[in-house]
């Protein structure tokens, strides 16, 4: 991945550094192993723990074997002298490179769930701040009922929740590593051998195995990963809707300094939001192009291997950015409450439609007549270019079906918002959001300004 998307610490993960210690960490668990078995004598035990592996050297093989986990041997070899010759007993390539494959995707794991922890409570704060924030809910971009900010944000952590429920189960999927030998029958490693090494790096031995370690782990893995990707586009795609000029009601943080066009001036695009639309485009890729090494040939073939040396870096890192963005945005997430006010009375009131359709019924009108009768005058007040905002509200007060069944204080119930907003409390207790009212205030408070 470019450096621009790359944060440090994840991109540390996915170094080539970070991946050969793993390879070597791998190794020496293995010899340890055999060690405990008397099969490598304490001589040479000391060389191996002394082992090491130049990059530059390394590379320099590779160039002359086209194969990196020969060169890698032969690198860490030439350190540890004639204990080399214990090196890799039994063992094929796969088993040193999926075992630390594993343990790179929980290292990367770790990072993301703190990275999803972070948003979680940015999201948190921000719905419980909003939870009363009156604001018109669309459906099909079309205003339909009320709703409030904090409901829409409630959502959202609902989703995270999930998402990092997810990423924890993918993780421990993920979390196995092989020690079986060339085809995976353990002919030249004992199965004992194999539980101990994973123990030893922190994994489980896979239950079964070919040459590799079976792939629908890895695409399961990166199937969540896009799947988080598609929650933050979620939540960007609505943050750019809000920020609409026609809306106007939510918009990213803008800071000195910043421009939002080379031409124009006055611009201020939602520019963090877009990127987060676009890089999870990337990410369902990722996903769509891990899933084609699941079928492998027989044993194994080695299509695979390209593909997961750009994807899985890739994917972590792209991911680990977006988290960081997506959090950083919500955290300073601009609102206008006021605007949210002025949009929800655009329509006259037309967004109270149901509730005077539903009064009517419980009233004893027939449904269908009492839709047809609504209809008709929202309809009429919705196409009236000189409409005010009661147009929709003094034609029900002047209808003989309406007045004969509801009176002037019925209408003023259900012409109320917060009539219909009475269980947004019940589901922020559902969430659990209730619960932390106490606690995001004080964090609040201790923010200096």
């Amino acid at each position: 991945m470019i450096e621009r998307y790359t944060r440090p610490e994840m991109g540390s993960v996915w170094s080539d550094e970070r991946k050969v210690a793993l390879w070597l960490m791998v190794e020496i668990a293995v010899c340890e192993a055999w060690h405990r078995r008397g099969r490598i004598p304490d001589w040479a035990m000391s060389a191996i723990h002394a082992a090491g592996c130049d990059l530059d050297r390394m590379r320099e093989i590779e160039r002359e074997t086209d194969h990196d986990v020969i060169a890698f041997l032969r690198a860490t070899g030439e350190t540890v002298g004639e204990a080399a010759r214990f090196l890799h007993l039994g063992l094929t390539s796969s088993d040193i490179v999926d075992t630390a494959l594993a343990i790179q995707v929980a290292e990367a794991a770790r990072v993301l769930d703190a990275g999803l922890d972070r948003l979680e409570s940015a999201v948190a704060r921000q719905a419980i701040c909003h939870k009363d924030t009156v604001m018109v809910g669309r459906t099909h971009g079309v205003h339909a009922e009320p709703t409030t900010f904090g409901l829409k944000l409630a959502v959202w952590y609902d989703e995270l929740r999930r998402q990092r429920r997810r990423l924890d189960y993918a993780r421990e999927e993920m979390r196995v590593g092989k020690i079986s030998g060339a085809v995976g029958t353990h002919a030249h490693v004992p199965p004992e051998v194999e539980h101990e090494v994973c123990a030893a790096v922190g994994l489980v031995a896979a239950p079964a195995s070919t040459q590799v370690v079976q792939r629908d782990r890895h695409a399961f893995f990166l199937s969540v990963v896009a799947g988080v990707g598609a929650t933050l586009e979620k939540m960007a795609v609505e943050i750019r809707h809000l920020q609409r000029t026609e809306v106007r009601e939510a918009e990213e943080p803008f800071d000195s300094g910043n421009q939002g066009s080379s031409a124009m001036p006055h611009k201020r695009n939602p520019h963090a939001s877009e990127r987060v639309s676009g890089l999870a485009r990337l990410l369902r890729g990722y996903a769509v192009t891990v899933g084609e090494n699941v079928a492998l040939w027989h044993e194994r073939d080695i299509s695979h291997s390209s593909v997961e040396r750009v994807v899985f870096p890739d994917a972590c890192i792209v991911l680990d950015y977006l988290l960081d963005l997506m959090a950083d945005l919500i955290e300073r997430l601009v609102v206008y409450p006021e605007r949210m006010r002025l949009n929800l009375d655009l329509t006259g009131g037309l967004i109270y439609s149901q509730p005077v359709l539903l009064a009517l019924v419980e009233a004893g009108l027939d449904r269908h007549d009492a839709y047809r009768l609504v209809q008709r005058h929202a309809h009429a007040a919705w196409d009236d270019p000189s409409r005010d905002a009661v147009s929709f509200r003094r034609a029900l007060e002047t209808d003989p079906d309406v007045v004969s069944r509801l009176s002037p204080d019925q209408l003023d119930h259900l012409f109320n918002a917060s009539i219909q907003l009475r269980h947004v409390d019940d589901v922020f207790a559902r969430l659990g959001l209730l619960d932390r009212v106490p606690r995001e205030a004080t964090e609040r408070e201790a923010v200096p300004a």
